[in-house]
């Protein structure tokens, strides 16, 4: 099992500020002893106040790299785009002196695309200092998805990234090639911060801390990963 941490609020501003003391602390602290800090972001909207009070604060952001967790293999103009996403909410004010690493890449498709992305990611101090996931009312973190295609080689491989391409339901919608971190890639951060909201979702996170199939509830893995540091946020 994980070594797993719960922080339930009362609002979603509780949970906003604790987010964002905790995120800045630990980047001041990977610059104070490393000399960079690596934080590995998810889109969504539970983590998007956060990140634009992170883009304000006056931290030495030519020393911190932002990385994504997963991406759709789509054009970073595209409205969908994760990166669109943290490029207007994260990587603005002083936020914007970042260096952040991309998923998208030239590549046709996300599995032409895996070399260079690894290559990218490999480039980065580990372990990552923070890593943000979500999770969808399917049990999905990051973009490991239920028994996509290329799930297993996430959850196995010991690369950092891995081409999935989910089967289409209303959580995916109809962009279902993505790029991801792998499940070796989550474990090597030095704490994850897993982000809920909402009573339904409680109940999926409680439903995947249960046993059962992990193909068929990914986030299983993570928390089931012996070596991995979760602290849970959920806000109603």
């Amino acid at each position: 099992m994980a070594t797993l941490v719960e922080k339930f609020f009362n609002s979603k501003d509780e949970l906003t500020a604790e987010l964002s003391a905790t995120l800045e602390q630990s980047l001041r602290d990977g610059i104070a002893n490393d000399g960079r800090a690596v934080l590995m972001v998810s889109g969504g909207s539970s983590p998007a106040p956060a990140y634009k009070h992170l883009s304000t604060l006056d931290l030495d952001w030519q020393n911190v790299d932002v990385a994504m967790v997963d991406e759709r293999w789509v054009e970073p103009t595209h409205e969908k785009s994760n990166e669109a996403f943290i490029k207007s909410t994260l990587l603005q004010n002083h936020g914007a002196a970042a260096n952040f690493i991309t998923m998208k890449n030239e590549a046709q498709t996300a599995e032409q695309g895996t070399n260079v992305c690894e290559n990218a990611f490999g480039a980065l101090k580990r372990p990552f200092d923070v890593t943000i996931l979500g999770m969808g009312p399917d049990g999905h973190t990051a973009s490991l998805f239920p028994n996509a295609e290329g799930l297993e080689n996430g959850l196995t491989t010991e690369n950092l990234v891995c081409a999935i391409n989910a089967i289409q339901s209303d959580v995916t919608g109809s962009i279902t090639e993505r790029m991801s971190l792998t499940l070796n890639a989550i474990a090597q951060s030095k704490v994850v911060k897993l982000l809920i909201s909402g009573e339904e979702k409680l109940a999926v996170y409680k439903q995947a801390r249960a046993d059962g199939n992990v193909n068929d509830m990914p986030l299983r893995a993570v928390l089931n990963h012996p070596s991995i540091n979760i602290e849970v946020y959920w806000a109603p």
